[in-house]
């Protein structure tokens, strides 16, 4: 078990990402899904991650039902401010205001069948809020009892400041891999400085560090939309995952990107999100594996090709992608 930031907070060493249940990546299928959530239970790993954007509320629908009479097992944390119209999945939206997170809470506790979440994100930025709105609104679910700490998700630096001056902040949810590096030149540093967690997401490049991607995605998986992930980027970061795949120790690359992720730093739990347990065993085995120093930094030295989104506007504008 892990300390996530400095409110007291007690996480398993690794997280399970839940949004592939229900979305993004080709079809559900609810009773794998419920044997991987149980499974994960059953393992150790407690700290469940989930959206109310995630299949429109059908993620948090999922999970509720699971752990309905295992609620005492569960870390449970879910995110807000990414709406969206289920008959039109491809238009986004943000909304950040204070009424919205209040009702917002509401909705996700009903769907989960709790009453209370242990952890709440901001999931994205609303860039016509202000940021100390929306903390100020959330900050007054935790006297209410409603969610215990407090996270925001792909915010920068100056943001997550702000936002840690009206009320601390628990965790900063961001994409970290050794195929997404970009909160290490400034978002690392201030939640280090504000003794804040780290969750990285996608800890597994959504499945390229995997080296096992499908021959042809389904038509209607997420990753269709994003560069990596098109020709000729794919053939090249496909190479790479054959250079982690040479490191030696006796693990699949999937286990060797999240052992070293774990390497840096007892702040980081990441959350590599799977929907069949083969997979949830496999990454619970990288807990087991130390690298060397020589091969930390050999492996940080790996440069995919290809954006993380399309539109990275995000990046300055803190708006957009999953």
């Amino acid at each position: 078990m892990k300390l996530l930031g400095q409110q007291g907070a007690e996480v398993s060493d690794l997280g399970l990402g839940c949004m592939g249940m229900s979305f993004a990546y080709g079809a559900a299928d609810e009773g794998e899904s419920v044997a991987t959530l149980h499974r994960a239970l059953d393992l150790g790993v407690t700290f469940l991650d989930t959206a109310d954007i995630y299949g429109f509320g059908a993620n948090e629908e999922l999970i509720g039902r699971t752990i309905a009479g295992r609620r005492d097992d569960v870390f449970l944390a879910t995110k807000f401010g990414i709406t969206g119209d289920p008959l039109q999945p491809e238009t986004r939206g943000f909304n950040g205001s204070p009424e919205y997170v209040r009702s917002a809470i509401d909705a996700s506790l009903r769907r989960l069948g709790v009453d209370h979440v242990d952890l709440y994100y901001q999931h994205r930025m609303d860039p016509a809020v202000p940021v100390e709105e929306t903390i100020g609104a959330m900050s007054e679910l935790v006297s209410a009892g409603k969610v215990r700490y407090l996270g925001v998700s792909e915010a920068s630096a100056e943001t997550i400041r702000r936002a840690h001056s009206v009320h601390p902040l628990t965790a900063v949810q961001s994409e970290w891999s050794l195929f997404s590096r970009d909160i290490e030149e400034s978002v690392l540093p201030v939640c280090r400085e504000l003794g804040i967690g780290i969750v990285p997401y996608s800890p597994l490049g959504r499945g390229l560090l995997t080296g096992a991607l499908p021959a042809d995605l389904a038509a209607d998986d997420y990753r269709r939309t994003l560069p990596r992930f098109a020709a000729p980027n794919l053939t090249a970061n496909l190479a790479l995952v054959a250079e982690i795949r040479a490191v030696r120790y006796d693990a699949t690359p999937a286990q060797v990107a999240l052992a070293w992720l774990l390497a840096q730093g007892n702040d980081v739990v990441p959350i590599p999100g799977t929907k069949r347990r083969r997979y949830l065993e496999d990454n619970v085995a990288a807990l087991g594996i130390s690298l060397a120093a020589d091969d930390v930094r050999a492996l940080a030295k790996l440069t995919p090709v290809g954006d993380r989104y399309a539109d990275m506007s995000w990046v300055a504008g803190e708006t957009a992608a999953l």
